[in-house]
């Protein structure tokens, strides 16, 4: 089996107008500060104005776009043919088709922290994989069924995917583990040419002539995770094994809202953020959004973060939101 060293890959994030323009300065900077020796290429892949957007949904603070240029990320720009503003989350699958083709690729999502060193991975590209920091959020349990098994098993069968090598033979019928299912926070893949082109079909068929076992499914906003697992089994990949174990811990952390990051997130994670947000030339870009401003410049992630004792935390994310909506810590 070859592997190929993450220094030869293109990492891509997204980055446009609003909190994704920020998120994708701190992914830049933090990778820049973990991974000094990293040699690939990063790009921020930047939706362009279209039909599909009401408004420009491109990077619309100049100070911003020009630190990320600083910081040694490329801006990509890209067409919405299918997505856009209904469907901002198709993002990150129409992006990969403006990626250099044949360049082995690994997408994050923009509100990543880069801990460690990316280019001390081995990946195989040739075997796609994805992030498993994820909870059992679709299919959506209904009364009267169908179950989980049905439901993946009809959309197996709609791409004619063989769908038992899938399964996880450890966790019984119907319970979601069994099941290959993502989150779409990081994914690799050899060529993004190859991998978006059958990610979008897989998508727009789920979203346009889904099978009859999803008619009570809601689509909206799980439909890049549907499609993914399908993508990466149609394209010869699977669970990730513990050469990856980095990812979504001691070198990457998906953060996802800086309230949940500062209630659950290890020290080290913490320490890792604010150093990146910490050189002048980032925070004056960093303070110009407004969450970040209050959670890592004025205090409000240590006040967020003395809610919780991360040995016990809430079982249930939504338990953790609660507690910071009273204490009028939430922010999106």
């Amino acid at each position: 089996m070859t592997e190929a060293r993450t220094p030869a890959v293109n990492i891509v994030v997204v980055g446009q107008a609003g909190r994704l323009t920020y998120e994708a300065v701190l992914f830049a900077a933090s990778l820049r500060a973990a991974d000094p020796d990293f040699s690939g290429r990063l790009f921020v892949a930047e939706p362009q104005p279209g039909p599909l957007w009401p408004d420009d949904p491109g990077i619309a603070d100049p100070a911003a776009r020009d630190l990320l240029t600083d910081l040694g990320a490329e801006i990509l720009p890209f067409e919405s043919r299918v997505f856009g503003a209904a469907y901002p989350y198709g993002n990150k699958i129409e992006a990969l088709l403006a990626l250099p083709q044949g360049e082995p690729f690994l997408f994050f999502d923009s509100d990543t922290l880069v801990m460690g060193a990316l280019s001390a991975l081995k990946i195989d590209f040739a075997r796609p994989s994805a992030s498993m920091r994820r909870e059992g959020t679709w299919p959506v349990p209904t009364l009267y069924g169908p179950g989980p098994d049905a439901i993946w098993r009809a959309l197996y069968a709609r791409f004619g995917l063989e769908f038992d090598s899938s399964l996880d033979p450890g966790s019984p019928v119907d319970h979601w583990r069994r099941y290959l299912y993502f989150n779409a926070g990081w994914f690799f893949a050899a060529c993004p040419h190859r991998f978006g082109r059958r990610f979008l079909d897989y998508a727009t068929a789920i979203r346009d002539d889904p099978p009859p076992e999803l008619v009570c499914q809601p689509l909206d906003p799980w439909l890049d995770q549907v499609a993914l697992p399908l993508t990466i089994h149609a394209e010869g990949g699977g669970r990730p094994g513990p050469e990856l174990d980095g990812l979504d811990g001691d070198i990457t952390c998906h953060w996802r809202r800086l309230p949940l990051f500062y209630a659950r997130e290890s020290d080290r994670a913490i320490a890792a953020m604010e150093a990146a947000a910490a050189p002048n030339r980032i925070k004056r870009v960093l303070k110009a959004h407004p969450p970040m401003r209050r959670f890592l410049y004025r205090g409000k992630g240590a006040e967020a973060r003395a809610l919780f004792d991360r040995a016990d935390l809430p079982r249930k994310e939504q338990a953790i939101r609660n507690q910071l909506k009273r204490k009028k810590l939430w922010t999106d």
